[in-house]
């Protein structure tokens, strides 16, 4: 799938630096423009004990002392779809060091869907207005020089987006490391023949194109990584690579997705996150609460 109507820019190669959540393996990335002070930050965490109820903010602690150690501008967070797995420190860091906050258009979606299975009110918005944009396909926006732009990559989620940034794309849920393939796709709204054809968008940007990974579990106990690219994923990846067809990816994914367990954290973690990382309003007592749904997930 040609991907010549996205503004591709390998000439820039703007600085990566990862932070991993061992907690719920999702890693975390500030991102530098190369000819400024300005970065945006990708996926961040907030921790949660939910056993004992509590809220933390020592992932998101970390990159804030990061961007503040390295006289960094903060001008993007970026979310790049309503984890299932993590709570966003998103928020939080914008309450700290400003910026703004964005994510894919399909958050709407999203919102209709679990408002719905979280029976919200009235109150809870269903219109993305959390957040401060809502990116549509090929959407571009600046952080300091360097020009972002997002493309659409439902089948995880409705509202997947991959952000690309010169030379490195965050692609989220939508691909693994080589050795982990891909991600479910049974989760409301999502659709494996739907992320087939997402993965076959990037797969098309340049074999050179850096791709940092949302998660990774270390497979079959090798160290935890999040940097490959386009030209090992489309030769390595074990669901998609060496040209694997879409029948084949849609029976394989199909299969497998109804093997899985549903994520530990994926009760708090899509309250929260379709809140653009905030928790529900209190109650009259001023006191917050998590709903459970029995038998509604």
């Amino acid at each position: 799938m040609a991907n010549s109507n996205y503004p591709v820019d390998m000439s820039v190669e703007p600085e990566v630096n990862a932070f991993f959540d061992p907690v719920t393996n999702t890693i975390s990335y500030v991102v530098k423009d190369p000819h400024s002070n300005a970065c945006a930050v990708i996926d961040s965490v907030m921790d949660i004990d939910y056993a004992a109820g509590r809220i933390s903010y020592d992932s998101a602690d970390a990159i804030i002392s990061y961007i503040k150690t390295n006289d960094l501008e903060l001008e993007w967070l970026i979310e790049t779809h309503v984890h299932a797995d993590h709570l966003s420190g998103a928020p939080y860091i914008q309450e700290k060091l400003g910026g703004k906050l964005g994510i894919g258009e399909k958050i709407t979606v999203v919102q209709e869907t679990f408002g719905k299975v979280f029976n919200e009110g009235t109150e809870f918005q269903r219109d993305g207005s959390q957040f401060d944009r809502l990116f549509e396909d090929g959407d571009t926006y600046q952080i300091g020089k360097l020009t972002a732009f997002a493309m659409y990559t439902p089948g995880h989620t409705p509202a997947c987006m991959v952000h690309v940034m010169g030379n490195a794309a965050f692609v989220g849920d939508t691909l693994f490391m080589p050795d982990g393939g891909s991600a479910r796709a049974d989760f409301p709204g999502g659709d494996a023949g739907v992320l087939y054809d997402s993965i076959q968008k990037v797969l098309a940007l340049p074999n050179d194109m850096r791709l940092f990974m949302c998660h990774d579990y270390g497979p079959n106990g090798r160290d935890i990584q999040w940097e490959t690219n386009v030209g090992a994923e489309k030769e390595h990846n074990i669901h998609v690579g060496g040209g694997k067809t879409k029948k084949d990816f849609v029976k394989f994914r199909t299969e497998r997705d109804a093997q899985l367990d549903m994520p530990k954290l994926i009760i708090p973690s899509l309250q929260v996150n379709m809140r653009a990382g905030r928790l529900p309003p209190a109650d009259d007592s001023g006191k917050t609460f998590l709903k459970v749904p029995v038998n509604g997930l």
